[in-house]
């Protein structure tokens, strides 16, 4: 099937903004307008169990990303979720954040008087942030695994060195631009606790978002609440006090049902292959970027890159792009350009194009 008719906006323009929002599939729509439907004609029977319906969510994303069903928390989105377990945290925990990081990672931890240290984003950012570890001995380490900006993303490998060296540091990761870019293992992963909106790479719509949890990181939480006795009501039996925490009240069923169609379709794909398609692109798109010196230092001497590129234009040269119907976001002091499976050579070529001047 042509791609585009999965996506109809991809016929409008050169859609490189994935960063910014995933595109909804027309497959999709049709599924949310079916379950509107469903609640016109039912009512309230409409949502006669909606606990096994958010269980098969739960499930199902415990399922793409190697994670526990049981450790699975479904949140609009990853401010509320990573919110909500800063407040959950000792107040006596030493943070360490990256200077320039999304203000939802930093802003957080901030406002509520942990205290904190930084590691500059740059060049040679694993080496500063292990001898900042080493010197400043934070307790918590809270950061976006893809930076929103200029796409830099810290490796698999690199937090398992730092787990090693640093056994006992909490590593809080906001995963909104690094899910459904690629096979993901969190069990197996160094990450103590990942959140994510769903809006992005996972094309999943607004609304939602998801939190994963390590045993081990569930007992830095909500310690003083384990003691209290939980509501007794029939509709809220078999909640805990962490789900009390992450899930309060009543969850979309719309928002939360496109989250899971997105997920039927990126395991229809596979992951493997979304990461080979998105990475082949993008290593094109960085090595011609570079050639026309576009690129930072800091990412052109990384090895491994997310789907993300900042460029440093003009801004007679970002109003060419605009002209020439290609979606992109500012961001920073760059101009940013992501790359999802559905985007091909072409798109690549005509921004190049409209960069050369031609």
């Amino acid at each position: 099937m042509k791609i585009s008719l999965q996506f109809p906006v991809l016929e409008k323009c050169t859609y490189l903004n994935t960063a910014n929002s995933g595109l909804l599939s027309t497959t999709i729509a049709a599924w949310r307008r079916k379950h509107d439907v469903e609640f016109m004609d039912l009512g309230s029977e409409f949502r006669l169990n909606p606990g096994l319906f958010f269980q098969t969510v739960r499930e199902n994303l415990a399922s793409l990303f190697n994670a526990k069903p049981a450790n699975t928390y479904l949140v609009p989105n990853f401010s509320f979720g990573f919110n909500t377990f800063l407040d959950g945290l000792d107040s006596s925990h030493k943070f360490l954040l990256l200077s320039g990081d999304y203000p939802s990672v930093n802003y957080p931890v901030q406002s509520r008087g942990f205290e904190c240290d930084f590691v500059e984003l740059g060049s040679k950012l694993e080496e500063r942030i292990l001898d900042k570890i080493s010197t400043s001995k934070p307790t918590a380490f809270a950061f976006s695994l893809v930076q929103y900006v200029s796409g830099i993303k810290l490796s698999d490998q690199f937090l398992k060195t730092l787990k090693t060296a640093f056994p006992d540091i909490l590593l809080m990761v906001d995963g909104t631009q690094f899910c459904g870019t690629a096979p993901f293992n969190f069990e197996d992963s160094a990450i103590d606790v990942l959140i994510s909106s769903g809006y992005k790479w996972m094309l999943g719509g607004y609304g939602n978002g998801f939190v994963f949890i390590k045993d081990a990181a569930k007992g830095h939480l909500y310690n003083k609440r384990k003691t209290n006795s939980l509501p007794t009501e029939p509709f809220l039996q078999g909640k805990d006090h962490l789900l009390m925490a992450f899930e309060p009240g009543h969850l979309d069923t719309t928002s939360f049902g496109t989250l899971n169609q997105s997920i039927n379709h990126l395991k229809t794909l596979g992951l493997d292959y979304i990461e080979y398609a998105t990475q082949t692109l993008t290593q094109k798109a960085k090595a011609a970027f570079a050639e026309r010196g576009l690129l930072s230092e800091a990412v052109l001497e990384r090895a491994e890159h997310s789907t993300i590129l900042s460029l440093s234009l003009s801004p007679q040269m970002v109003q060419k792009v605009q002209q020439a119907n290609i979606i992109c976001s500012a961001r920073g002091a760059g101009t940013r350009f992501s790359f999802h499976y559905y985007n091909t050579e072409n798109e690549l070529n005509k921004l190049l194009e409209v960069l050369d001047g031609k």
